[in-house]
């Protein structure tokens, strides 16, 4: 899929203000500082659609962007570590958990992980969560141009390892760079064929 249209819509801190759910939705997630901006960047052809920083935290809102008039990509805020407060750190949390659990036209969640980091407990919780919320999601990798590939391998097959101790089965795993642009086509003709899957829903 080519993407030629990729606009921002809004902005809102509650999921009840996000656009009407008339298209499918796709949410991006990850710790702060994962490289979501710039993933998102990079599969919408836009070097500044989503804004990039080098502070942890930045993304505070739910933002929604409209892609190709045919589905809606929304960038969550990290969790994790980010220079914020403690009582904006669970306002975050809540704003996310209650996004994902109600936002009605929501098709997966694409949790990005840094993949030069061995399993990070709050990471392994999120999807814990979601599995038990029944949430549908996808892992990306991100930043593989920052390994060799026998590094990241080795780094995906303890991922995999530990993610079968408490999986019956495996997520859908991409693997991503946004400085290389790998994985890009098969992440957005993913998202293609689901929405494809879903015109007479919508």
């Amino acid at each position: 899929m080519s993407i030629q249209i990729a606009e921002f819509i809004k902005s809102a801190q509650i999921y009840q203000d996000c656009p009407d759910p008339k298209k499918p939705e796709y949410a991006f997630i990850g710790r702060s500082n994962v490289g979501k901006s710039s993933l998102i960047n990079m599969l919408t052809n836009k070097k500044d659609l989503a804004k990039t920083s080098g502070t942890p935290g930045k993304t505070q809102l739910l933002n929604t962007f409209n892609i190709n008039n045919q589905w809606f990509l929304t960038d969550l805020p990290g969790y994790g570590y980010a220079r914020v407060s403690k009582s904006s750190r669970k306002g975050f949390e809540k704003m996310i958990y209650d996004y994902l659990e109600n936002r009605p036209n929501l098709i997966c969640t694409f949790v990005l992980i840094d993949c030069r980091h061995e399993p990070q407990k709050n990471d392994l919780k999120f999807l814990e969560w979601l599995g038990t919320k029944q949430i549908p999601f996808a892992i990306v990798f991100t930043k593989l141009d920052k390994l060799t590939s026998t590094a990241f391998q080795k780094n995906l097959m303890i991922y995999k390892r530990e993610l079968l101790k408490t999986w019956e089965e495996l997520p859908l795993i991409f693997s991503t760079s946004a400085t290389s642009q790998i994985g890009k086509m098969e992440l957005t003709n993913y998202i293609d064929n689901l929405t494809e899957q879903l015109k007479n829903q919508f």
